[in-house]
């Protein structure tokens, strides 16, 4: 099989099992490209966003010499905590997207952690 194609199938795995377990908590998900890190609390039975941070705002690029690294998954998890906490929002369900749990999305777990989100 085509390693996108591993990809969508371990994604679509990961999903399943954590709406069953999430119990109406809204689900941050992440996703990361070789220039840009994003970070997303979405509600999964009313299907909308609640909140968003990414690398590509022109608020985190201004602080940012890379817009990829360690420190840039660092500020995109304490952004997404602060912007969770202004909505309400303090539990959450993490849902790694079928990456591993290691380097740029472990930093931003931490971060969203140490800023107040528990999961």
């Amino acid at each position: 099989m085509a390693k996108v194609n591993l990809h969508t199938r371990r994604k679509e795995r990961i999903r399943s099992k954590l709406r069953k377990v999430s119990s109406c908590k809204p689900r941050l998900t992440v996703h990361r490209t070789n220039k840009y890190l994003y970070a997303q609390l979405i509600d999964d039975v009313t299907s909308v966003t609640l909140a968003s941070a990414s690398t590509i705002e022109a608020s985190t690029k201004g602080e940012l010499k890379c817009t990829s690294n360690l420190e840039a998954a660092k500020l995109v998890g304490k952004l997404i905590a602060e912007r969770a906490s202004k909505a309400g929002i303090k539990e959450v369900v993490f849902d790694r997207s079928g990456y591993r749990f290691h380097g740029r999305i472990k930093a931003i777990a931490d971060a969203a952690r140490e800023s107040g989100l528990s999961f």
